[in-house]
């Protein structure tokens, strides 16, 4: 499953394989910057950080942004870094990363028998054939 402003949405890869059944787990790429570039397709090739409450210091990077800048670094300290390479920074909306979370779930759990939220990006399925 892709979508195009989403980097390797989807991406499942299994993790444990029983007699009977496989145990995978999802987990969408850089997911605070993804949904930010879902609602911004101009952005598709930009590079982007999501900041974190009062936009005190970086909490997702976009996989272009991150040569520039380290995970956790605060903005203040790197305004100039990532003006100079380009890269957008956005205050964090967790009512819209909320929201995108729930409809990836519900795609998941439309298209699978068993699933398990590990986290808001995060979907363990399990019980599945491993012949499927």
């Amino acid at each position: 499953m892709s979508c195009p402003y989403w980097e390797s949405f989807g991406t499942a890869c299994a993790i444990m394989a029983g007699h009977e059944n496989v145990f995978a787990l999802i987990d969408c790429n850089c997911f605070y910057a993804s949904c930010e570039r879902a609602f911004r397709p101009d952005l598709a090739k930009t590079p982007i950080v999501v900041l974190s409450n009062n936009d005190g210091c970086v909490i997702a990077r976009s996989y272009d942004a991150k040569p520039f800048v380290k995970m956790g670094a605060p903005y203040f300290q790197i305004k100039d870094v990532l003006r100079h390479n380009g890269v957008i920074a956005f205050s964090s909306n967790y009512a819209l990363y909320g929201d995108m979370s729930e409809r990836v779930m519900t795609i998941i759990e439309s298209m699978v028998p068993a699933s398990e939220v590990y986290s808001i990006d995060k979907n363990k399925l399990h019980t599945m054939d491993a012949q499927s």
